[in-house]
């Protein structure tokens, strides 16, 4: 995996433990800060605009993920930054791609009404423009194991039509973000958008089964937004032409079947590790 660049910045550490107390390799901070009561608008405006100070690295994440704290006129949060830079190559995915790939799940999932993807944002920092997305202070008693099994969380199903949409290539059990409110976020979207079908995910358990009709009314909404430009333009700013219409093909079919989607037989359903 390429490094940040040190003469941008600080080094970053190179455990996740280092970032700051309460930071868990999987994404969780018990104790870090976090801004309450503001609207997403404001929360945008923070990762935007705010002072991005890296505080350590998340080491268990395949591409450089740095573990921050954002400053603004009167709010403080924490986040998580990508730089392009830190991206490691894949073979499947264009180079300095998987920063924008963030971007255009966040627009979708914001669109749909789905909401579970933190506030992302495209910015400058210490080691050059990369991704930047709120830190979600998840629940830690929840076991993610037991709810990534469950077929009657409203949330999970949900995540598992945005991931179709998106073709997630990688949708693990660590990727899901419970907090104490009962609401449901997923983080790491990089591998999403490709043009051939390659879901893989631990969200099996609807297979072939009817969409609810909250999923199906949210997928109306989002052909509507594409036909009218508005999220396609948006979505043109990080995908490929083929990508865009790609992703317009695959919600025709959810809307046109119906069901959720049935795994890929040339391809891995689960990714590895699944945790």
């Amino acid at each position: 995996m390429a490094e940040p660049a040190a003469a941008d910045g600080p080094a970053p550490a190179e455990r996740a433990e280092d970032a700051a107390p309460g930071v868990a390799h999987h994404g969780v901070v018990q104790h870090g800060v976090v801004q309450h009561g503001l609207t997403e608008a404001e929360v945008l405006g923070l990762l935007a605009d705010g002072e991005l100070t890296v505080h350590g690295r998340l080491a268990d994440a395949s591409n450089a993920t740095l573990y921050c704290q954002i400053r603004g006129e009167g709010s403080t949060a924490a986040c998580v930054y990508k730089p392009v830079v830190g991206e490691r190559p894949l073979w499947d995915f264009p180079d300095g791609t998987l920063a924008g790939r963030e971007l255009a799940a966040y627009a979708l999932s914001r669109q749909a009404g789905w909401d579970v993807v933190p506030p992302t944002v495209y910015r400058d920092g210490p080691y050059g423009p990369g991704m930047c997305q709120l830190w979600i202070e998840a629940d830690t008693t929840v076991d993610l194991v037991a709810l990534a099994r469950r077929t009657d969380h409203q949330g999970l199903r949900q995540m598992a039509v945005f991931d179709a949409v998106v073709n997630n290539a990688d949708r693990k059990i660590g990727h899901l973000l419970p907090v104490p409110d009962g609401r449901l976020y997923g983080c790491d979207h990089g591998v999403c958008f490709g043009v051939e079908y390659k879901l893989r995910t631990v969200l099996w358990q609807w297979r072939g089964k009817s969409l609810p009709e909250p999923s199906i009314r949210a997928l109306r909404r989002l052909r509507e937004s594409l036909d009218s430009g508005s999220l396609a333009g948006e979505l043109a700013c990080w995908l490929t032409p083929a990508e865009l219409t790609a992703t317009q093909q695959r919600l025709e079919l959810l809307l046109e079947h119906k069901v959720h989607p049935l795994p890929p037989s040339d391809w891995p359903a689960v990714p590895w590790p699944p945790i």
